[in-house]
């Protein structure tokens, strides 16, 4: 599952930038990936790592609507939420 936000500061500010990524890895976990910069520039690259689905899920949910309240908008979204 993958989201992909941007926020566009006024003037001559480049757009910043956030991605979400929510997956299983090879040992049955589940990854939630945070990448973050701005656009042409520099960035910065997270992962947390959740023994269940259920908290994974809760904690993107929880990021990306944190993000729209600060004026990011979705830009990409794929992928289905975890069973």
């Amino acid at each position: 599952m993958r989201v992909f936000l941007q926020h566009h500061p006024g003037g001559t500010e480049p757009a910043r930038y956030l991605q979400l990524t929510l997956q299983p890895d090879l040992f049955g976990s589940w990854e939630l990936l945070h990448e973050s910069g701005v656009v042409g520039g520099r960035a910065r690259l997270r992962c947390e790592v959740f023994a269940q689905a259920e908290p994974a899920q809760r904690a993107f949910e929880k990021t990306r609507d944190i993000h729209l309240q600060r004026g990011y908008q979705i830009t990409y979204t794929s992928g289905v939420a975890p069973r």
